[in-house]
């Protein structure tokens, strides 16, 4: 096996301030509004001296007669107006003009990218919109994203069946002034695309030791520094949490520990990195149960991020460690009634062998503590519970009360809709265990998302800032297609973990300001 896939992972994004001879479609916005929908009003001057004022009349006839309303993400394509240059034209909605921001244009932009198969060239004005020249790119980069690494040459489809390969937004001045905040978004999307690649391979050929590989692989690229214990080295550090449930597999477990130092305040993220989950002895149903291919999605977003915090030269040191392991049933996995001493010492005692995210995430935080962190992220597809509470896109966010409501909030300005959740006092007896410091799960179903932040509260130190974000939902999408989302992977949280890294950076020049 190769380290990293070398495909592309999206369409060739550029700036531009004209639109190319060669442009197949130009993707407009389209506004709704009571007397009918209106071709969005561009922000630059420059950029709206491309719809001059007779072009985009006749547009707005056109797709008014085909019957365009202009409603959220609402696609309509017509040929193009003699003069304009293109093919043809298609209009994304983008709803109330008052309702229209950075999430509203990423996602207008990914279903214009989801509809170009075929394409060759696209140019758009959604970059001319306010704010718009970021989201725009993040849009069209992860709408366009599929999943393909595993298609024979045969199978890949017709050329006219293939995501459009190079996308031109169209701007004043595609110069320095615009080019650094551009490069900025095109560095998160690459990065949501690169959790997504690794996600949506199949389990069959990312285990935990080719997992370690290519997370290596990709920080190495990056400049990080990394260190992988294998089951030898975990066996010698007292990683009781990530043997006990990788001891059921034949293909051992490990643990990756990523670097980046960019400056002084230290921010511990930690990944689920569970790359099957079958349940163990306590084996999980066997419908729907090919989805747990994505159990290492919390594991994907943090290399994700963390490889993204060293290309954006973020001013604070980022220290991932990532415990990844194979949960199977076999004549050497954990049983129910096992006692596991974590890292660290704790001991659990394993009621059920299939809540054994919280039991790798335990040892991982534990040791991320020795660094003396400041602030602590954990992410994992830890419990059905969170998607019986909150639906399958809204990740949980727990944690210690500030930084959880901080991280909530920078999650929902991010697009990724993070919901503050408490962790009452009164389940922690329900963790009580007869033979051990606790039990791995409650005795009853209530309040089971809590239940595991409860658990994971037990290993972190005080004084450290923690956040424990549930992504079983949100991190795989097994419905339909939507906005920039696809089938499979979404990347979800990394657009939030990076967010959270450049708040605490922003906040670590204010202090020296001062």
């Amino acid at each position: 096996m190769t380290a990293v896939a070398d495909r592309s992972l999206g369409p060739d994004l550029d700036l531009v301030d004209t639109i190319s001879a060669d442009t197949d479609v130009l993707v407009i916005g389209l506004v709704s509004g009571d007397d009918g929908p209106t071709i969005a009003t561009l922000e630059d001057e420059f950029v709206d001296h491309i719809l001059a004022p007779d072009v985009r009349a006749a547009l707005q006839e056109q797709l008014r007669a085909v019957g365009a309303k202009g409603k959220a993400e609402e696609l309509t394509r017509i040929p193009a107006p003699a003069g304009l240059g293109v093919k043809s034209v298609l209009a994304v909605g983008l709803g109330a003009a008052d309702k229209i921001d950075a999430e509203q244009i990423r996602r207008s932009a990914g279903v214009a990218g989801r509809a170009l198969t075929g394409v060759g060239l696209a140019v758009t004005t959604l970059s001319g919109l306010e704010g718009g020249i970021g989201p725009t790119a993040e849009g069209f980069f992860l709408g366009a994203y599929s999943f393909t690494a595993f298609k024979s040459e045969n199978a890949e489809g017709k050329p006219d069946e293939q995501p459009v390969r190079k996308v031109q937004l169209l701007v004043g001045d595609p110069s320095v002034s615009y080019r650094k905040g551009f490069n900025h978004d095109w560095v998160v999307a690459e990065s949501i695309a690169t959790a997504r690649e690794l996600v949506n391979t199949p389990p069959s050929h990312l285990y935990p030791a080719e997992f370690a590989a290519r997370a290596k692989a990709l920080a190495e690229g990056a400049g990080l520094q990394v260190e992988v214990l294998d089951e030898q080295a975990l066996a010698e550090g007292g990683y009781g949490g990530v043997l006990g449930v990788g001891k059921g597999s034949s293909r051992q477990p490990r643990l990756v520990r990523l670097t980046y130092s960019g400056g002084p305040k230290k921010i511990a993220l930690i990944g689920k990195g569970i790359t099957f989950d079958t349940g163990g002895i306590s084996i999980k149903p066997a419908a729907n149960m090919e989805n747990m291919t994505s159990d290492m999605a919390g594991a994907a977003a943090v290399i994700a991020a963390t490889v993204a915090a060293a290309k954006l030269e973020l001013p604070v040191t980022v220290i991932a460690t990532v415990p990844m392991a194979e949960n199977m049933p076999s004549a050497t996995a954990q049983r129910p009634g096992d006692v596991l001493t974590q890292y660290g010492g704790k001991t659990v005692e394993v009621l059920n062998t299939d809540a054994e995210g919280r039991l790798i995430l335990a040892d991982a935080i534990v040791r991320a503590s020795e660094d003396d962190p400041e602030y602590l992220i954990d992410v994992a597809t830890l419990t059905g519970a969170q998607m019986v509470a909150l639906g399958t896109r809204t990740p949980g966010v727990m944690g210690t009360d500030d930084f959880r409501d901080r991280v909530a909030r920078l999650s929902r300005l991010a697009g990724e809709n993070g919901w503050a959740m408490p962790l009452p006092a009164e389940l922690r007896a329900d963790l009580n265990s007869k033979v051990a410091d606790l039990a791995n799960v409650a005795s009853h179903r209530w309040g089971g998302m809590l239940s595991a932040g409860i658990f994971l509260k037990e290993f972190v130190p005080e004084g450290v800032q923690w956040a424990h974000l549930d992504v079983a939902g949100p991190a795989y999408n097994t419905g339909g297609p939507f906005g920039y989302i696809g089938k499979g992977g979404t990347g979800v949280p990394v657009r939030t973990l990076v967010s959270v890294i450049e708040d605490i950076a922003h906040e670590d020049r204010s202090d020296a300001a001062e």
